[in-house]
């Protein structure tokens, strides 16, 4: 008996992990974005148009990879930076902003940005909106690690940033596989989808492949490929 029940709780978990990364179901998302309110997951769109999102460059040796990717499928994306990593890259920066690419503040920091205290986060987002901003607008936050409270999210819009997550995300910062990224995007990607993918060393190596991927595919399927600000002034 004692087996049996090993087993089943075995073939749960099984099941479970299988169904994580095959993709969450729309009504999760929908259900996490109710329940846990302030941070955007996607948006209801019927036009054929998802935003892409790249955590945790500039990288000088991948950055202008994805951005020679983006250009060649006149695809356009957020790009969430890593601040403490904009030093010396200036340049780059410059360069993907005048491509027509979007800013977004993924704070000072590769760190789990739940873990810090109301005053460190409070100031670790200002102090990134002090390097970001002089490049072009910025109104896009992603905390560290994904984790939030409500407390993050009020801190959050008292700097004029709106919270944005996404709800296509390959697990590409601990799965080594550019072709299970490309095949979870095109198997879940949907109107109003925020792709979320990773820049930087290894991480932005895949993506480039990835992207080699899915940008053509994506637009032999009809479908705009664009930023955050784009995605949600498509949906009203």
């Amino acid at each position: 008996m004692r087996a049996l029940v090993t087993w089943g709780v075995f073939g749960i978990a099984v099941l479970g992990t299988g169904a994580l990364l095959a993709g969450p179901p729309v009504w999760l998302l929908d259900w996490l974005a109710a329940r846990y309110r302030g941070c955007l997951y996607r948006v209801s769109l019927q036009a054929r148009v998802v935003a892409l999102t790249l955590d945790d460059g500039p990288d000088p040796a991948t950055t202008p990879l994805i951005l020679a990717e983006l250009q060649r499928h006149e695809a356009r994306a957020t790009f969430f930076l890593i601040t403490e990593r904009v030093l010396g890259r200036e340049r780059l920066v410059h360069q993907l902003v005048a491509a027509g690419h979007e800013l977004g503040n993924h704070f000072i920091q590769d760190r789990p940005s739940i873990r810090l205290s109301a005053s460190d986060f409070d100031e670790d987002l200002e102090q990134a909106h002090r390097v970001l901003v002089p490049y072009g607008p910025v109104h896009w936050a992603r905390p560290g690690s994904g984790w939030y409270s409500q407390a993050m999210i009020a801190t959050m819009a008292r700097h004029g940033y709106r919270c944005a997550l996404g709800s296509v995300y390959p697990y590409d910062a601990a799965l080594a596989s550019a072709t299970f990224s490309s095949w979870h995007i095109l198997r879940n990607v949907r109107p109003g989808a925020i792709i979320v993918l990773h820049d930087g060393g290894a991480r932005g190596r895949r993506t480039v492949r990835a992207l080699q991927t899915v940008l053509p595919e994506l637009h032999r399927r009809g479908c705009r490929v664009v930023t955050l600000g784009e995605l949600t002034a498509a949906a009203g």
